[in-house]
């Protein structure tokens, strides 16, 4: 039996590829397009009409990212205009496309891997400039969206908007800032509070709930927000780790996202932060060796560089931001300089132009590592 129109659909209703669409409160009726007939669960979400049924419409979230981005024009920090509801939608998507995802993300380069941006939302939108918009480029983001800059809102709503849109194109891991108890006083829980609600900022924390924690690019970066763990024998650890899930104060999925590696320590000792470990040259070796990893991409920390290359370049540092001001960008606006350097086998370009944003390109010339060739590596940095 054929058919080829919805007979219902209430206002905010969004239909996935499989013809469903998940919410707490729901109305039954069925679809059908061609021989495939389906039962669909309504939400009040967007609205949309389609020749298959209903869905938030790539229209819809089109002028939600549109907004987002009019806040580049001219020198003054506007704050963009995206509604209670919207925002809200935003988080209900993009969780039920983390759930759909693994916990441990496994990539294919090229990819661009980007530190943190705490809520400087400029940067991010000068980040897009320089590095090209999705999809223009695969993103990997390593955490901390959130706390400390004015516009942390702006930050994870466009973020959210794109992971929506591209969601095989564009990543976002968690960071130690995704996390109630820490949002809570380091600025997101007052900006919600100031700018909208409360209800929402608890909206924000059961989406961060469900963001994966880990990637890995070609079976050969391993990439996470903090650092190694005591507890991680095996990766098939943190593919069985549960979501939604709080971030607990041990265990692998707090190392995960707030150990420290230390050049001045062999194996682990105790973390200045109070929480977690840190971790020496010895451990990342180790770590790398019996899992035949080559690098570990991690945020979570200042360096003056930029960037920085622990345990014998096996471990690459890309910078969170400082408290105040623009981090490690010398002059607000300043396009990157190229810097040439061939002293390491993984040919990636990183680009550490954003205050405190630091890109990794990763090129799918990984023939070349296996064939123990030195590839070239650029580096755009900070003039």
């Amino acid at each position: 039996m054929y058919y080829t129109s919805v007979t219902y659909a209430s206002r905010d209703t969004r239909v996935d590829g499989e013809g469903l669409i998940r919410a707490p409160k729901t109305t039954l009726f069925s679809i059908s397009i061609g021989r495939a007939t389906a039962g669909i669960r309504v939400r009040k979400g967007f609205w949309e009409e389609e020749k298959a049924g209903c869905r938030w419409t790539r229209g819809v979230l089109d002028d939600i990212i549109r907004r987002l981005l009019e806040t580049k024009g001219g020198r003054a920090v506007k704050n963009a205009q995206v509604t209670d509801a919207e925002i809200r939608q935003l988080c209900v998507e993009s969780k039920e496309v983390f759930v759909s995802q693994p916990i441990l993300l496994e990539l294919e380069a090229p990819i661009k891997i980007c530190g943190d941006i705490h809520g400087q939302y400029t940067d991010l939108l000068r980040l897009f400039e320089y590095g090209g918009y999705p999809p223009q480029a695969n993103y990997l983001f390593l955490g901390d969206y959130v706390d400390r800059g004015k516009q942390s809102i702006e930050t994870i709503c466009l973020l959210l908007a794109y992971k929506i849109k591209y969601p095989e194109n564009f990543f976002l891991l968690r960071g130690n800032h995704e996390c109630a108890s820490i949002n809570r006083i380091y600025g997101f829980y007052d900006e919600c509070k100031r700018r909208y609600n409360v209800r929402l900022w608890k909206v924000f924390t059961d989406c961060f709930n469900c963001l994966p924690v880990a990637a890995l690019v070609d079976d050969k970066i391993l990439c996470m927000h903090g650092g190694l763990s005591p507890e991680l024998k095996s990766l098939d650890q943190i593919r069985n780790l549960a979501r939604p899930v709080d971030i607990p104060d041990q265990g692998l999925l707090c190392d995960l996202l707030w150990s420290d590696p230390d050049k001045d320590i062999e194996g682990w000792g105790e973390n200045d932060r109070g929480v977690s470990y840190t971790f020496g040259p010895d451990k990342v070796a180790e770590f790398l060796q019996k899992h035949d990893l080559d690098l570990i991409c991690r945020a979570h920390q200042v360096v003056e560089d930029g960037y920085e290359f622990f345990a014998k370049r096996q471990l690459i540092l890309k910078p969170a931001d400082k408290k105040k001001g623009f981090g490690n960008m010398l002059k607000p606006g300043t396009p990157p300089r190229k810097v040439d350097s061939s002293d390491h086998p993984l040919g990636l370009i990183w680009n550490s132009c954003f205050c405190s944003d630091l890109i990794w390109w990763v090129p799918s010339a990984f023939c070349l590592l296996k064939a123990g060739l030195i590839c070239h590596v650029t580096f755009l940095t900070q003039n």
